[in-house]
């Protein structure tokens, strides 16, 4: 149930500024992998109101959205499957097997297919997203926690915890073409939109490691701050953020050059970050000061903090840009935070709109935007 709007920003809010209305056909929800209660919260981001409860594997942990058709798909961690939900109908249509132990699912820009790292199997399932079937199995590294496509959908990479190196994946061939020792333990990983170069998080030796994808070969390995567990590259390529959890900050390096430019005390404990559609801002999750941060890139500093819930992880933004869903994986709910003109004497132009109640131990976040045809509407 969704609590009162009222008490976090007044009844003048929704009407001064209602939300965007973008006729009947349109759908825009948000949907959040429930860790310990086996489900899937799907919210509905027209009226910030949770629309159903699904049921999936055991312990969801990853969730991808296609960006071609109407599907989510969710990693189950303790089932070893992978959950496809049919996002105008918000149910499970197929339940696909796949190896030990896998954590997320990257999925194809062209929508066809999607890559599951199965960290207790050392390989990576292979699906096709038109037949809904595993068409392949790739032996990788030990432990491999993350295997993510290039935007050319040529390469997946895959970052092998166990070993500490990572395989390069001919998406055509479905084979091995390198595998690269890189820095210890790594595990996030960011693709530059012409799909060039990669950088890989280490969260074992303070390092990002820089990946020529033309020639598979390592450029560098670059100092970061202590355990740096995510990475938030800018929609330009530019400029790539390194949330550094066990620095309490973030190191900006700059991707054509490989140099870190600089590094900013960001919070505690920092487990999360997003950059805006427009380069502009960078929102990072405080997991251990229950805060969200606001740093401006162009100024360089830190222009709001705002208080959320208990555990502070996953988050995402709406498709208008004014709205970033934060998950609190340890208060089991979605903090709802509103970026609009301030109003006289307002600190900030960021503000809680509402906290929306979810399953326990909410662990990723994706949206998903569409239209529905004339018979699917409700």
């Amino acid at each position: 149930m969704l609590l009162p709007v009222v008490a976090a920003v007044g009844w003048w809010y929704f009407s001064e500024r209602p939300l965007p209305d973008y006729g009947p056909s349109y759908r825009e929800y948000a949907y959040i992998t429930n860790g310990k209660s086996n489900t899937v919260t799907v919210i509905d981001l027209r009226t910030f109101e949770p629309v159903k409860t699904i049921n999936v594997g055991s312990e969801p942990t990853g969730v991808a959205a296609n960006p071609k058709k109407n599907e989510v798909y969710v990693v189950n961690a303790a089932s070893s499957n992978v959950s496809i939900i049919d996002a105008e109908k918000n149910q499970v249509v197929a339940t696909l097997g796949v190896h030990g132990r896998p954590y997320f699912i990257d999925v194809a820009q062209d929508g066809k297919r999607a890559y599951v790292a199965n960290s207790g199997s050392a390989n990576v399932s292979v699906i096709d997203l038109d037949k809904r079937a595993v068409v392949g199995t790739i032996r990788v590294g030990a432990a491999p926690g993350l295997a993510r496509v290039t935007p050319s959908g040529t390469t997946v990479l895959v970052s092998n915890r166990g070993d500490s190196t990572v395989s390069l994946i001919d998406a055509k061939t479905l084979a091995v073409r390198a595998t690269l020792p890189v820095c210890k333990q790594p595990e996030d990983i960011a693709i530059l939109p012409e799909s060039t170069k990669a950088f890989v998080a280490c969260s074992g030796s303070a390092q990002v490691a820089s990946i020529d994808l033309r020639n598979d070969k390592v450029l560098a390995l670059l100092d970061v701050g202590p355990t740096p567990v995510n990475l938030a590259l800018k929609p330009d390529g530019g400029e790539l953020m390194v949330v550094d959890f066990g620095a309490d900050s973030i190191s900006i390096i700059e991707t054509t050059t490989d140099e870190v430019a600089s590094s900013y005390l960001i919070g505690t404990k920092p487990a999360r970050g997003v950059v805006s559609a427009d380069n502009s801002r960078l929102y990072v999750s405080n997991f251990g000061s229950n805060s969200v941060a606001v740093y401006d890139i162009d100024l360089g500093k830190i222009v709001a903090t705002v208080p959320v819930g208990s555990g502070p992880d996953g988050l995402a933004l709406d498709q208008s840009q004014n709205y970033l869903l934060v998950l609190n994986s340890q208060s089991g709910d979605v903090t709802v935070i509103q970026k609009r003109k301030p109003r006289k004497l307002e600190p900030s132009e960021y503000s809680l709109l509402t906290m929306i109640p979810v399953g326990v131990q909410p662990n990723h976040i994706v949206v998903k935007a569409f239209r529905v045809m004339a018979a699917a509407r409700k």
